[in-house]
């Protein structure tokens, strides 16, 4: 793993415990190891804060939204999931059998949760510095084409999950445009049958309607096959 990343840990147990993951422990009384949870919740923070400053100094003239939404982009458990895959963290998981036989080591939000789990650690050993650069060559040396794909999986996982569901397709439509040419602003809706699902900002049509998509998806349960939490805007 240290080969993998290119790091070599001083406190080898901060590495170990970065892949523990809680269900092995409880499966696993006399085990002696801590789970991933305390390493993820600080890697969590960790990434947000390298992520928020790099793109606050890369694009200096970027408003506030359009930074947040970037960096949400970045962060999200598809992305990080992604980078996960890209170094194979899931072999090195220990995890339950009844995670093993639900396919765990695949799963998109424990392979997010075990790389945030990482970057803590990372964190922990080697300092801010060594934690900005290794995440300078997993995300921020990548950027533009890693938000670019998680911004267009959100309209295509959103019309899955509902063509699924509903067997339909959601439809965007302008709802309203202010402010001077220089400085326009637009409003898209996402509509299921004529019912407005949701409503999203943006500089152009292509940036509400994908916020949009992106404001209905966070309205849906964790469980994507389900949509009967959905509340339709009115």
């Amino acid at each position: 793993m240290q080969i993998k990343i290119g790091l070599t840990f001083s406190d080898q147990t901060l590495l170990k415990n970065a892949f523990i993951h809680r269900s092995y422990l409880n499966e696993h009384k006399n085990f002696r190891g801590t789970s991933n949870e305390r390493l993820e919740f600080l890697g969590d923070s960790v990434i947000s804060v390298i992520v928020s400053r790099y793109l606050f100094e890369k694009l200096r003239q970027s408003p506030e939204g359009e930074l947040t939404q970037l960096r949400a982009a970045l962060v999200r458990t598809e992305t990080l999931a992604k980078i996960a895959r890209k170094l194979n963290l899931g072999n090195y998981l220990l995890l339950s059998k009844g995670e093993e036989d639900s396919e765990g080591r695949h799963n998109s939000s424990i392979l997010a949760n075990t790389f945030e789990a990482l970057i803590g650690a990372i964190y922990l050993d080697k300092g801010f510095e060594h934690t900005e650069k290794f995440l300078a060559k997993m995300i921020l040396g990548n950027w533009q084409t890693l938000a670019k794909s998680a911004v267009s999986d959100n309209k295509s996982k959103l019309q899955e999950i509902l063509q699924r569901k509903y067997h339909q397709s959601p439809t965007y439509k302008l709802i309203s445009t202010w402010g001077p040419d220089h400085d326009k602003k637009f409003q898209i809706g996402v509509y299921l049958s004529d019912k407005l699902l949701g409503k999203g900002l943006g500089r152009n049509k292509q940036q509400a309607a994908q916020k949009a998509a992106e404001n209905v998806l966070a309205k849906i349960a964790v469980d994507q096959d389900t949509t009967t939490n959905l509340k339709l805007d009115s």
